[in-house]
């Protein structure tokens, strides 16, 4: 089969397309024939610690969407010819295994490149603003870095659950665009220099929930943003920033809570504790219409280094994904 690996070379990542044999799926898992695949910044940056610094190439690919082909033994909810999406590794495959805990059934209506677009994104979503932010309705969410597959997805969800969402971004029209979608202020900067900017839109109070999509550089200015009580996410550091200040007193003084939104050190069990969150919360949305992905371009599979290095640029807005042959 047609597949991809990636490896770090010279402190970036690299793609390099490779014949693979079909895989076998064992206990617990599905083998599925992909039709799309999402891609994810995340497993693009070195600094991510998704990647050995040295050694043999990986499969690549974290999320698609196919038909299932064959079922492991002890699989009993999950049939042949069944159309799923989920987290899987290698999904820049024309086949890869999902585990069964993992495979979503797909909504109808949904096409093979929505779904794709869906589960890495949206269950991060709702890790972050359900499950750990508990964002309520007409709270304020601020979300750096708002342009990103995840940022979309987070101002999608924030927006159905009842919530105000400002979000910072480097380009006017991206933030123009994500009005449309339903973003309250839209802040143009890539600096840490918003804090004002949300307590003005919040009535001084400054914002229940922060995602940080940017990393170090706006760590403690979204510190310094938090309402009384505030909460802030970290999901990723784009910035490669990995240090930074912290104000105790604004920490003990306001009760803040931090937390970090990852599945690196997750058991299987773990992360089939958000599916599940997700399947019972955000799919019947996604079902009935109230939440679609937003995806900005769609490659060929065989383009997939060229979309790559168009997520690098920074010129996309939501999600891109590859159609498999």
């Amino acid at each position: 089969m047609k597949s991809y690996t990636i490896q770090v070379q010279a402190g970036s990542t690299v793609l390099e397309p490779r014949e693979a044999p079909v895989p076998v799926a064992g206990a617990g898992q599905v083998l599925v024939r992909l039709h799309a695949a999402g891609l994810n910044r995340g497993e693009f940056i070195a600094a991510h610690g998704l990647h050995a610094k040295s050694g043999a190439p990986k499969p690549a690919g974290a999320e698609g969407a196919g038909e299932i082909v064959a079922v492991g033994t002890g699989v009993a909810h999950l049939k042949v010819g069944e159309c799923v999406m989920g987290r899987c590794a290698g999904a820049f495959s024309e086949y890869a295994l999902m585990d069964a805990r993992e495979a979503i059934a797909m909504p109808p209506g949904l096409s093979w490149e929505e779904a794709a677009a869906v589960p890495l994104t949206f269950m991060t979503a709702h890790d972050m603003l359900i499950a750990q932010g508990k964002l309520a309705a007409w709270e304020w969410l601020l979300v750096t870095g708002i342009s990103s597959g995840v940022g979309v997805a987070a101002l999608k969800t924030a927006k159905v659950l009842g919530a105000r969402v400002i979000g910072t971004s480097g380009s006017a029209e991206k933030l123009e665009k994500l009005k449309a979608l339903g973003l309250d202020v839209g802040l143009r900067t890539r600096t840490a220099d918003f804090c004002d900017a949300v307590m003005q839109a919040s009535g001084g109070r400054g914002a229940n929930l922060i995602v940080n999509n940017v990393g170090g550089t706006v760590f403690a200015e979204c510190v310094r943003a938090l309402a009384f009580e505030g909460r802030l996410a970290t999901v990723g550091y784009v910035d490669g920033v990995m240090k930074a200040e912290m104000d105790i007193d604004a920490l003990h003084s306001k009760r803040l809570t931090l937390f970090g939104v990852s599945n690196k050190l997750r058991n299987a069990e773990q992360r089939a504790a958000t599916v599940r969150g997700f399947v019972a919360d955000l799919l019947p949305m996604i079902a009935d219409g109230r939440l679609r992905p937003a995806i900005d371009r769609v490659f060929p599979f065989d383009e997939l280094p060229a979309a790559k290095a168009y997520m690098e640029s920074d010129a996309h807005l939501g999600k891109i994904v590859v159609r498999m042959p």
